[in-house]
Parts: C-alpha cells; sequence; structure tokens
C-alpha cells in the first residue's frame, strides 16, 4: 500500500514522502492516527500544493536559520562519555547526545535527524558536526568528547 506521510515516522519516512507500507499498518494505524493519507490522484495534487506552501514558509525562516548558524560559530560543545584506560571510549556518540549538549550548553533546540557526524567517533578529541538548518543553510558545530 503506498501512502503519503504527513509527519515523520522513524523507520518509515519524513514529512511528505510516498512511502510503500505493509496494507494493515497503514489501514489500521498510520491513516486513522492522522499521520498519513492513502497515495491517490487527488492527495498527490494536494501533496504538490503542500509542498509548494511549506517551501514558501522555509523561505520565510532562512534569515532565522542563518541566525542560528551564526550562533553555532566559534562554539565548542562538551560531551561526556565513559572509557577506557587507553582512552577509547565505550559505544560512539551520536547525533542524539550532541542535539542534548546543544540543548543544555547553548539553549538551542535541533532536531537529531538535522545533525550529521563527519566523523566516526571512537576516541577522546575534537570533532566536527554538520547541522542542517535548510538545504542552503548549513551550520558547523565543534564538540569535544571528554572523559565522564
Amino acid at each position: 500500500m503506498e501512502i503519503i506521510l504527513l509527519n515523520d515516522i522513524d523507520k518509515v519516512g519524513d514529512k511528505y514522502d510516498v512511502v510503500k507500507v505493509k496494507s494493515g499498518y497503514g489501514r489500521n494505524f498510520l491513516i486513522p492516527q492522522g499521520h498519513a493519507l492513502v497515495a491517490s490522484e487527488p492527495n498527490l495534487r494536494r501533496l504538490a500544493n503542500l509542498k509548494r506552501q511549506e517551501d514558501i514558509l522555509e523561505t520565510k525562516k532562512l534569515s532565522t536559520y542563518k541566525e542560528l548558524a551564526a550562533q553555532l560559530e566559534g562554539v565548542t560543545l562538551r560531551i561526556g562519555a565513559k572509557t577506557g584506560t587507553s582512552g577509547k571510549i565505550f559505544g560512539s556518540v551520536t547525533n542524539v547526545q550532541i542535539a542534548q549538549a546543544l540543548k543544555e550548553q547553548i539553549n538551542l533546540d535541533v532536531q537529531r535527524k538535522k545533525i550529521k557526524i563527519l566523523d566516526d567517533i571512537k576516541e577522546l578529541g575534537m570533532y566536527t558536526a554538520q547541522v542542517d538548518f535548510h538545504k542552503e543553510v548549513v551550520g558547523k558545530v565543534n564538540f569535544e568528547v571528554v572523559s565522564e
């Protein structure tokens, strides 16, 4: 069954994606909960209008996104991790931890899916992550992984 997602749903897709799901999941959960619509011809036309309206709203927010990206310049977040004696961390640092550190340390609320970690983080040290506020506005945030 093909559906149009009206919200971001983990492990299914992002808002306004047309995805294929099992019929029972679509009919019994996603559509009744208001998370999706059946991908029929009228709904696909409606989707085109919704995308156009959302693009207009995002363009209006562009200056706000640029200000947020400027806030990230020169900021170094400190993220604590449990380490062994050799300086290697147990597990790795994820975008969830970076989003939480942004919220706690500089009071900036960023969705975790907009944060992309450029390196595989397995040791203590300085790293950089990319924050995609908009397709035209990309910020970089520096963070230091320290031992807890």
